[in-house]
């Protein structure tokens, strides 16, 4: 039976170019080796038989306006999503991030339930696995949520067939520490893929905010108004490679240290260390600007409820401008968190919301009009996922590290992934090739960058 697909998910799905795939991806890597077997069954119980999204494909409309909708893929079959091969090359860090970067660049099966599995053997004497799912399934908040149910507190956790949406029961190991620490919040904090931001007002009230945003024309014409990024040398015309960079783990206690003693929060360090890094790769390339804009999405989801078997995409988007040109950490330190202070209370997210259910009614041309425009006005897409303090098992096996990268969406040339897990800190990069050829260089000097904010003296 064919199930309309929402405005929002619809403008997902519209926004896929070869250039910019709107696909989420996860990376997670073990020292050990993964049982490929019991992997299989777990996708097959917790994720196929619990999200009906997941043996679904996507039919566009057969009549004029009539939009996209899901229909039950009669020809599903498990091992059509995932694919076994061996790491090339050496088996290492490099090596995995290549292969990462050239699935981030393959289009997903548009005959088929839009997402897929790779799972890595040789990655150093352990396995890792690379997930995409399409944005149109769900934004990355409730993505990741279904991702890291996935997981278990225990090695011989028992794969049962239980259909419960992930919530506070049952939910997995990296899922668990997640709906606790934000069940007691009184808005929706930065803590998921796609959310990174704590939010003054409740969800709900949120999305109240956003049905009255479609009607807001004024509103909307505000956001789509802002100005531009100035240009530099990590704009311009995409192509379709992609390159992926991650730091070495950093201290999360060192950086909650850092952030106490400056009256700021973890992501404020965080982002001041990143935007130092676009400061050196820049100033390294004669293109020092002011400022860059980095989008920072947040939940529009209320995280002490069920997540919806059928998931979709409820999440905003604000604007943060990345001082690059305050030389002073600490200064800038200052203004990202003065900024922040002044985003966590602002609308913008909820008109974001909005704005995404009048792109997902729009013909396809008033669509890229409005993408191309509202992407224009950023260069980074940002986003924080908190972990949990503990080592989870999937499949049996402690999980090592993992990252999940947003898609970037338009024009926008870089996605930033920042996740904490088990006491440490990584932070991945995912960039146009043709823009951004060696994003080695900012994960390094984001090192740097981080190092010396972690020694100045307070």
């Amino acid at each position: 039976m064919a199930e309309p697909m929402s405005n929002a998910d619809a403008a997902w799905l519209h926004m896929d170019q070869p250039t910019n795939l709107m696909v989420i991806t996860s990376a997670l890597w073990f020292d050990e080796q993964v049982d490929w077997d019991r992997t299989r069954e777990l996708l097959r119980t917790r994720l196929v038989e619990r999200f009906p999204r997941f043996r679904q494909r996507v039919v566009e409309g057969r009549r004029p306006l009539s939009g996209p909708h899901w229909e039950g893929d009669p020809h599903f079959d498990l091992d059509l999503h995932l694919h076994r091969i061996a790491l090339p090359g050496r088996g290492d860090r490099a090596a995995l991030q290549a292969l990462v970067a050239d699935l981030m660049a393959t289009p997903l099966d548009p005959a088929k339930p839009l997402w897929h599995w790779t799972l890595i053997d040789g990655y150093g004497e352990g396995s890792a696995i690379v997930a995409r799912m399409h944005h149109c399934i769900a934004d990355g908040i409730a993505l990741s949520r279904v991702l890291l149910s996935l997981t278990d507190e225990a090695p011989d956790t028992e794969i049962t067939a239980d259909t419960t949406p992930p919530h506070r029961g049952r939910v997995g190991g990296l899922a668990a520490p997640v709906a606790g620490a934000l069940g007691g919040a009184r808005g929706a904090v930065g803590a998921v893929a796609h959310e990174a931001v704590e939010i003054a007002r409740h969800p709900s009230e949120l999305i109240d905010l956003a049905s009255e945003a479609r009607e807001d024309a004024e509103a909307l014409a505000r956001m789509l108004l802002a100005p531009a990024d100035e240009p530099t040398p990590l704009r311009g015309d995409l192509g379709v490679a992609q390159r992926v960079a991650w730091s070495e783990p950093i201290s999360l206690e060192a950086v909650k240290g850092m952030g106490h003693a400056t009256g700021t929060t973890v992501n404020d360090v965080v982002l001041t260390a990143v935007a130092g890094a676009l400061r050196r790769y820049l100033r390294s390339r004669d293109s020092l600007v002011d400022e860059l804009t980095a989008f920072i999405p947040f939940n529009l989801r209320p995280l002490d409820q069920p997540l919806p078997a059928r998931l979709g995409n409820r999440f905003g988007l604000v604007f943060l401008r990345l001082p690059l040109g305050i030389g002073s950490r600490r200064k800038r330190l200052t203004e990202i968190h003065r900024r922040m202070e002044e985003i966590k209370h602002s609308p913008e997210g909820a008109l974001s919301y909005g704005l995404l259910g009048v792109i997902g009614r729009a013909p396809a041309q008033v669509e890229r009009l409005v993408v191309e425009q509202f992407t224009a006005k950023a260069t980074a897409v940002m986003t924080n996922v908190p972990g949990p303090r503990r080592a989870v098992y999937f499949a049996g096996r402690p999980v090592r590290g993992v990252l999940v990268w947003a898609p970037r969406s338009g024009s926008v040339p870089i996605s930033v992934s920042i996740f904490s897990y088990v006491g440490e800190i990584t932070v991945g990069l995912m960039v146009d090739a043709g823009l951004v050829p060696d994003p080695e260089r900012i994960i390094d000097a984001f090192e740097r960058e981080i190092d010396a904010l972690l020694s100045l003296k307070v």
